[in-house]
């Protein structure tokens, strides 16, 4: 579905970036924009810079930038559409389609219905969880060591015995069991027939990312088959989308830039009960990618912590080279045998689990242990797949020699493999899709500097001043630096090599920047440039300072102290 473009104005218009931004970023003014670390990469610096005026941000280290809306869906993990009503209902913006979905007010109704319907069955279950026919529920988290602040913070609850109780309660509501039933909240038979989903189970309820509830998990309390069951996919829920407690995870996770990631409802509230409160957990599937994509809008690294049995080990292995594919950092923790996280908390506390934490395998060596013990073949194999997943080619670049080094392949081997899997990418790639430049393997700075100076070639001399050329120390950058500085008004089918045209005809398809917006990206440039020129003659300095004071010179150490003065005065201006 399109909106209208006056809709999607208003919400941009209403939407402060910068509010929007410090729920996830620490900011601090710099002249007239915002700087911090950048929320979509690892980084200690500050490399992310939020212009208020304009409306828009953007990064030197990864190249993200974009306005509000943008922000909004990539830190949430989410799609543009979703992302855009979500915004819109925070900021009071009802939104438009501009072009007519002859259904689009019954999905809408069908939507909300859903949400009702599991609104619902949320107070249901949790007055039934305190009410007398909840007592063994009650009594199985005493058991189990969940507290009553902590089970009611997740909104535990209890479905009673009987087959129609939460069937009734809806239709007094005025909802149908077929609605229910697609809601996922009743089973039907092929002949109509219908009953609760979840009987005389403690129930868990699962919140988008938002906080709404939108399914549940019912586990078992004692003897029987099978011991978790999930809420089927609805309108508002398709389970590899959505990981538990994330909503309640999200504000640790943004100050911590870490994230547990484990399974088990029990484990996950258990962790966050011990005061583990970026802990997460997977709902009854494999990790996906979508779930990835939300938990990395949050999060710099994960830590994945599984049981140390059979089932554990390959869980791990394949959450890591997934995490691992995207560029995320990750760290693998198996428990030891017979425990799993709720169990190891309970009996032996925090410090026993962190000892477990203290000792994990860092993502990418753990699966070279995984897969060490295989044959050749099957080695071989694994390389293949691990590296044929990583789709940005700088990342397999660097992955590379770590495989072939840590299952000691031949170069030969996995050059073979890799060629293989490269070739049956690109031929399911569209050919108007194939622009990648194996060969210009350029710093993510770098490239933000060299594909301005391809963009906007006016500004060349002023880079040139600030000393661009000096700054850029890949080989790449520098070649390409020094045909663009030698360019001027030439054609550059006459200057430049293969490659090196292939990226400045790229970089120019972009189209041309707005006035405004190339002076501020240059002066976003210049402020970098002259940053770490400042730094560089800072250290300089220092240096010099220290030679003098080792041969007893303490005039020439007190002028270099005065000229350091001036020198941190000026600033980065």
């Amino acid at each position: 579905m399109k909106f209208d473009s006056s809709g999607v104005a208003a919400v941009k218009a209403r939407a402060d970036i910068v509010e929007i931004v410090r729920r996830y970023v620490d900011l601090r003014p710099v002249g007239g924009r915002l700087v911090g670390a950048c929320p979509f990469h690892q980084e200690t610096k500050g490399s992310f810079n939020v212009h208020p005026e304009r409306g828009y941000f953007h990064c030197f280290g990864c190249q993200a930038s974009g306005d509000v809306i943008d922000f909004y869906c990539r830190i949430n993990g989410l799609e543009f559409r979703e992302g855009l009503e979500r915004l819109a209902d925070e900021v009071g913006v009802r939104l438009d389609s501009g072009r007519p979905d002859p259904r689009a007010g019954e999905k809408k109704r069908l939507r909300q219905a859903c949400l009702d319907m599991h609104a619902l069955a949320d107070a249901f279950f949790r007055r039934c969880l305190a009410s007398p026919e909840g007592t063994a529920a009650r009594d199985y988290l005493a058991r189990r060591g969940i507290v009553p602040e902590v089970a009611a913070k997740f909104g535990l609850g209890y479905s009673p015995a009987g087959w129609q109780a939460l069937e009734d309660v809806l239709k007094k509501k005025g909802f149908s069991p077929a609605q229910a039933a697609m809601a996922g909240l009743l089973s039907k038979r092929e002949d109509g027939r219908t009953w609760d989903r979840f009987r005389d189970r403690l129930i868990f309820p699962i919140r988008d990312v938002a906080g709404t509830v939108v399914a549940f998990g019912g586990r078992i309390m004692g003897e029987g088959d099978p011991k978790y069951l999930n809420s089927a996919d609805s309108p508002i829920y398709r389970k590899g989308d959505h990981l538990y407690a994330l909503c309640d995870a999200r504000p640790s996770m943004a100050k911590s830039r870490r994230a547990i990631l484990t399974e088990g409802y029990v484990d996950v509230i258990t962790l966050h009960q011990f005061g583990y409160g970026d802990a997460v957990g997977v709902l009854g599937t494999a990790l996906t990618p979508e779930q990835i994509k939300r938990l990395l809008g949050f999060c710099a690294t994960v830590d994945l912590v599984f049981d140390g049995d059979g089932a554990g080990r390959k869980a791990a292995l394949r959450s890591a080279e997934m995490l691992l594919a995207t560029g995320a950092a990750c760290r693998v923790t198996l428990l030891p045998e017979g425990e799993d996280v709720d169990s190891l908390l309970q009996t032996r506390g925090r410090e026993a689990f962190e000892a477990c934490l203290s000792g994990a395998d860092e993502g990418l060596r753990y699966c070279f242990r995984a897969v060490s013990a295989m044959a050749r073949k099957e080695q071989i194999a694994w390389a293949e797949g691990f590296l044929g997943k990583v789709c940005d080619a700088n990342l397999r670049a660097a992955y590379a020699p770590r495989v072939a080094a840590a299952l000691g392949l031949s170069e030969a081997e996995l050059r073979g493999a890799l060629a293989d899997t490269v070739v049956r990418r690109q031929a399911a790639v569209p050919a108007s899709r194939r622009r990648e430049h194996p060969g210009l393997e350029l710093d993510p700075r770098e490239r933000c500097i060299v594909t301005f100076a391809a963009r906007c070639p006016e500004y060349v001399p002023a880079l040139r001043e600030l000393g661009a050329g000096d700054y850029l120390s890949g080989s790449a950058a520098r070649s390409l630096w020094a045909r663009l500085a030698a360019l001027g008004d030439g054609d550059p089918r006459l200057v430049f090599e293969e490659l090196e045209l292939d990226f400045v005809l790229e970089a120019r398809r972009l189209g041309e920047l707005p006035d405004e917006a190339r002076q501020e990206l240059f002066e976003e440039i210049s402020g970098f440039l002259r940053a770490t020129r400042s730094e560089s003659a800072r250290k300089e300095l220092m240096e010099a300072m220290r030679r003098a004071r080792a041969v007893g010179n303490t005039g020439e150490e007190m002028r270099l102290f005065a000229e350091l003065n001036a020198l941190l005065g000026r600033g980065d201006e």
